[in-house]
């Protein structure tokens, strides 16, 4: 990709979201948060004296993903201030609550004017961005400055821009980064057959990140009033094209409990659910009927979460984990969040970009499937061989604990490298 096409990009994209946003929120959404960005960044950082980490994240997952290194570096220089921001509204709403940062904005669309105002603005000593995400000015901008730039938790495909014959612009972006700590060899030799040496290969932050939360475990009531003495499907992060796949198996299982936790919350995609699965009823409506009608309700056997932020304890509770976008184009969502409590996890055929899925599946912790069919077939062994059931959950524990660990090795380059320090 040359330059010029790049900013016709920028230009598109932002053009986009401009037509489309009276009828979709989250573009709608993504504007709107952005309205006089600049203002407040200059009220907010006006009488700040003290050194900036800047961790950009993509979305919810990145910002998980970041959290139990930003944590750690909280820990080592509780003298820094912590921004954060997001290029999509999922993460940035999610993570507005969130003490364990100063500052929690969006980031401006990528331009030589908004790279340079932004960084004039926040003069962050060190930059962490998560995973994804690669704009080439603010890249270049901070190259410029000497800012020490770091990738952590990338991965990397040959699929990808930066290895093809027009990829000029992608692998001058890589160059832009002090260092760039990866998930898996793989990428480690893509990115030497780039030129590109400033390479780690520490593994994957969220490793670390699901530990702490199943460390911190607790319980959740009202759920456990639902289950009583069931066992349980979770169904987590779904799609359309998922619960399609689940709602036979549940409507012909009543003595199952299915809590399903979609990715989407609207009201039209919860009335979606509603119409697919016979017997439900949804959290917020499940906490405020009285302890008598409940009991009248034996026979509601699936739960529908219209929440955020519960899942990562709801899978705690699950006998079969279901793991939502596999079904999709995209592809799986965080199955690592029910694998770290020992669960077998099943999921749809679209999981070869998520290097924890393919090292999952391989060990017998977890089980890709391609239709409806198949997924009955898989939940039925899982439910009725114990033997083979308590291999598989075994083997889902083991993995995620013995990949943990990624978080320290970068802050321990961060620390050699004097990066914070100089």
């Amino acid at each position: 990709m040359s330059l010029l096409l790049y900013n016709i990009f920028l230009i598109l994209y932002r053009a986009l979201l401009g037509l489309i946003a009276p009828w979709n929120s989250k573009a709608r959404r993504w504007i709107i948060g952005r309205k006089d960005l600049f203002s407040s960044l200059v009220k907010a950082f006006r009488e700040n004296q003290e050194p900036v980490i800047w961790m950009h994240l993509a979305s919810l997952g990145e910002f998980e993903q970041g959290r139990p290194l930003l944590e750690k570096i909280k820990v080592a220089h509780p003298e820094c201030r912590i921004l954060l921001t997001f290029f999509s509204p999922s993460g940035y709403e999610a993570a507005r609550g969130y003490n364990g940062a100063d500052y929690i904005f969006y980031l401006p669309m990528d331009s030589p004017q908004s790279a340079r105002k932004f960084l004039d603005i926040v003069q962050p000593k060190m930059v962490i961005w998560v995973k994804y995400e690669f704009w080439y000015y603010f890249l270049t901008q901070m190259q410029k400055r000497k800012i020490p730039v770091i990738l952590v938790s990338g991965i990397f495909r040959d699929s990808q821009p930066f290895f093809k014959w027009y990829g000029n612009l992608h692998r001058h972006m890589l160059h832009c980064f002090h260092h760039l700590f990866v998930q898996n060899d793989t990428s480690v030799d893509l990115l030497a057959t780039a030129g590109i040496t400033q390479v780690t290969l520490a593994g994957d932050t969220r490793y670390d990140r699901v530990i702490e939360i199943a460390e911190k475990f607790l319980p959740i009531a009202p759920i456990e009033r639902f289950i009583g003495s069931s066992r349980v499907i979770v169904a987590g992060s779904t799609w359309p094209e998922d619960e399609e796949e689940l709602d036979h198996y549940a409507n012909t299982h009543p003595g199952l409990k299915f809590i399903i936790a979609p990715h989407e919350l609207s009201d039209a995609h919860l009335k979606e659910i509603e119409q697919l699965f016979r017997h439900t009823i949804r959290y917020s409506q499940w906490l405020d009927l009285p302890e008598e009608e409940k009991l009248k309700l034996n026979g509601k056997n699936v739960l529908i979460i219209d929440n955020i932020g519960m899942l990562s304890r709801l899978y705690h509770y699950a006998t079969i984990a279901f793991v939502g976008g596999g079904f999709g184009e995209d592809g799986i969502h965080n199955i690592l969040e029910a694998a770290v409590y020992g669960k077998p996890v099943v999921f749809g055929p679209v999981y070869d970009k998520y290097a924890e899925a393919i090292g999952l599946v391989e060990k017998g912790g977890a089980f890709p499937v391609g239709n409806a069919l198949e997924l009955e077939r898989k939940i039925d062994q899982l439910l009725t061989d114990p033997a083979f059931y308590e291999e598989a959950s075994g083997i889902a524990r083991e993995f995620v604990w013995k990949n943990q660990g990624a978080s320290k090795i970068i802050l321990d380059h961060i620390e050699a490298n004097r990066l914070l320090t100089n």
